[in-house]
């Protein structure tokens, strides 16, 4: 039986009920602790938030290589479900690999709204994507970047807190490729609120993939925001608290405008 990794948990902080709910989802190797400053703040305002787990994540890398991109979506879904039991309004809120499945699961659930942040369009272009998963069968492991550990973080000290895989498993980027590829098919058929979210000094999702994102949504109602002084993780670094009140003015927003 897998043990979830101390302090990377799934969480569910009941708010008022008379709120809408929120659905967080971490990223690609990371765990619902990414999110959990985030569900705190919300929590806060009254917003009843779920960080749900995802397949094969915060327990052992084995699980996430044994784990397809549809048991990612199936995680979201589930969580999307244990919500449905409180309330029928939720707001899909996801960082990173988190954004691509909250852009996608809106045209699949019913959702009041999107926010995505640090959301990639598509994985850098490599020639070795195309053999990912004979590759996959010789190297079990690639490193995360070039860089040392934690070296994009503004917030040295949220960095020794972070927790997630130290590796990307080789099988599960051939995943999150298809995945990708799914989330550009239905970028046009968002028909939600959505509020992007990047920072512009992030290394490891470069901006440009927020643009490329916008620009496909065809949806009435987007909004692009740019924050500085943060890296790929914007709800752990320093700019955080500008994150979570661009979140919490969106959600605030839609909210009004479905009472009014």
């Amino acid at each position: 039986m897998p043990q979830i990794i101390p302090t990377a948990e799934p969480f569910l902080l009941l708010g008022d009920r008379s709120k809408p709910a929120c659905l967080l989802i971490h990223g690609f190797t990371g765990t619902p602790k990414e999110m959990r400053w985030m569900g705190d703040y919300l929590n806060e305002k009254g917003y009843t938030c779920l960080g749900v787990r995802l397949a094969g994540h915060a327990t052992d890398p084995e699980d996430m290589i044994r784990s397809n991109w549809t048991d990612w979506t199936a995680s979201v879904e589930d969580g999307y479900s244990l919500l449905r039991s409180l309330t029928d309004r939720i707001f899909l809120i996801g960082l990173s690999m988190g954004g691509v499945l909250s852009l996608l699961m809106s045209t699949r659930l019913k959702a009041l709204g999107v926010v995505a942040m640090s959301t990639p369009y598509k994985l850098p272009d490599d020639p070795r994507l195309r053999h990912i998963d004979w590759i996959a069968k010789i190297v079990s492991y690639m490193p995360k970047g070039s860089e040392e550990p934690g070296a994009g973080w503004f917030d040295k000290e949220a960095f020794k807190e972070h927790v997630s895989y130290p590796q990307n498993p080789v099988r599960s980027i051939g995943q999150l490729n298809q995945l990708l590829g799914e989330m550009r098919a239905a970028l046009p058929k968002v028909n939600v609120p959505v509020l992007l979210i990047h920072s512009k000094d992030d290394a490891y999702v470069l901006p440009e993939n927020m643009e490329r994102i916008f620009a496909d949504l065809k949806t009435s109602d987007k909004k692009k925001q740019f924050v500085t002084g943060s890296g790929h993780v914007v709800t752990r670094d320093a700019a955080r608290r500008q994150v979570f009140e661009a979140a919490l003015e969106f959600i605030q927003r839609v909210e009004n405008r479905l009472e009014s």
